[in-house]
């Protein structure tokens, strides 16, 4: 019986362990077996590649006349976190996740981080069991609004805050790891930057970008 993730996905998994290991938060594991379960760090670090690879031929085929720079500056917006997270509540993942009792009471399935990394462990699981052709299905449809919403490229959010802050008067964006957690193969760096008396914070795998995350928060806050 295909259940409801199955649905949201388009696949019926042959190998529903695949699956089960994309949506176990790695606080799921907490005083079990190491051998039992796995959490979802490494098919998020398959999947992040494959929606590289996806996006890549798609904006190829789209924009046959782009320069490789603008291709670019759109391919970091789609596979960045915000776009990540709009399409992971769109399709309801949170309420697939597993998680630790005491992180689902403080609220870890709806922290920006957690929702990226498990929708792009879900598109690795996608990839492993049906191929490339049911991924890139899933891609297409489920970032179809974030690529037919781009007109021009997008500036990257670091870019686009220079320019505010720049046009904004004599103080430019500060950047500082507040904090480095998780194991080495799969650490998580928490960045805040500040402009002036403005900060903003994000969260992600790498500095370069829980950088764009931290300077993406700021820019909702001082534009909306």
């Amino acid at each position: 019986m295909t259940s409801p993730i199955e649905t949201v996905l388009g696949h019926e998994f042959v190998r529903p362990e695949l699956l089960r290991e994309a949506l176990t938060h790695r606080s799921a594991l907490q005083n079990r077996g190491s051998h039992e379960r796995h959490s979802n760090e490494r098919l998020e670090f398959i999947g992040d590649r494959v929606l590289g690879l996806i996006m890549a031929e798609w904006l190829a085929e789209r924009f046959p006349d782009e320069p490789e720079g603008d291709l670019g500056r759109r391919l970091a917006w789609l596979v960045s976190q915000p776009v990540l997270v709009t399409v992971a509540e769109t399709i309801g993942l949170a309420n697939a996740l597993s998680v630790s009792p005491g992180e689902a009471r403080a609220g870890v399935k709806a922290r920006a981080t957690v929702l990226a990394d498990a929708l792009e462990a879900a598109l690795g699981a996608l990839y492993l069991d049906g191929g490339l052709d049911i991924a890139r299905r899933f891609v297409r449809n489920a970032w179809n609004e974030a690529m037919t919403e781009q007109v021009e490229p997008r500036k990257d959010a670091k870019s686009a805050l220079q320019e505010w802050a720049l046009q904004r008067g004599p103080d430019l964006p500060v950047y500082t790891v507040t904090e480095r957690s998780g194991p080495p193969h799969a650490p998580l760096f928490s960045i805040r930057v500040s402009v002036g008396a403005e900060s903003g914070a994000g969260s992600a795998g790498s500095k370069r970008a829980a950088e764009q995350a931290a300077a993406d928060d700021l820019l909702r806050r001082v534009t909306r």
